[in-house]
């Protein structure tokens, strides 16, 4: 009996060792107490409510299960005010959960502009990638936030960056897209600011030759006028 203990002793110590190694230490602590506090707070945007518990000594960059901190469950819920106090405090704006996300990946992705900009001003890191192996400019033209991809274009993003998938973000631009005028807007800034449009997919196939495949008049023009440059 004292030697399946000891067993499983042994199995508690390396699951919790694993769950710090992989979603950070305040991972693990941070299910109930103060912690729990400054996320929800977070989530809810109560800005109040966030002082308290910095003032009270909870890590600004404490980690709920999924390993998101309080800045990363801000902007999922687009709390402006709320990102803006956890910054202020020190969080980290690039710091990933289980799946990596970050503040500032999110951000892009989902066109949470405002917080966006806070991100860059904190020092994000324009290197960094998500799970697909993509910048936070992909996702941002593939989703359709043409705001956010102007944004992404003033800084020194990679624009020709290839993900797991083989494509840029013109590419997903055009082959995500529908179409329409906002991803027209995309394109057109992506191919303005000089992203490569000759840069094939795994297949071979370009962005022009994707935009005639699926009838996208506008996309074909824009593309088409800047190949061979």
């Amino acid at each position: 009996m004292e030697l399946r203990l000891d067993t499983l002793k042994a199995a508690l110590c390396a699951a919790f060792f694993f769950a710090g190694a992989v979603l950070g230490v305040d991972a693990v602590r941070a299910e109930g107490g103060p912690a729990r506090a400054l996320l929800e707070a977070a989530t809810n945007g109560d800005v109040a409510a966030i002082g308290k518990s910095l003032a009270a000594g909870v890590a600004v960059d404490a980690r709920d299960a999924q390993g998101r901190t309080p800045l990363l469950l801000a902007t999922h819920k687009n709390r402006i005010e709320a990102a803006r106090a956890l910054i202020a405090a020190g969080a980290d704006v690039n710091a990933k959960d289980s799946i990596e996300d970050s503040p500032f990946l999110y951000a892009g992705a989902e066109g949470r502009n405002e917080i966006l900009v806070m991100t860059l001003r904190a020092g994000a890191d324009l290197k960094s990638l998500n799970r697909y192996g993509g910048t936070a400019l992909i996702p941002a033209a593939h989703h359709g936030h043409p705001e956010t991809v102007k944004i992404l274009l003033g800084t020194a993003i990679d624009k020709d960056h290839v993900n797991k998938l083989g494509w840029t973000a013109l590419l997903e631009a055009i082959l995500l897209g529908d179409g329409g005028p906002v991803h027209t807007q995309i394109v057109r800034s992506l191919v303005a600011a000089g992203a490569n449009v000759n840069i094939a997919d795994r297949d071979g196939v370009t962005p022009l030759q994707h935009a005639r495949r699926s009838g996208y008049t506008a996309m074909v023009a824009i593309v088409a006028a800047a190949v061979g440059r």
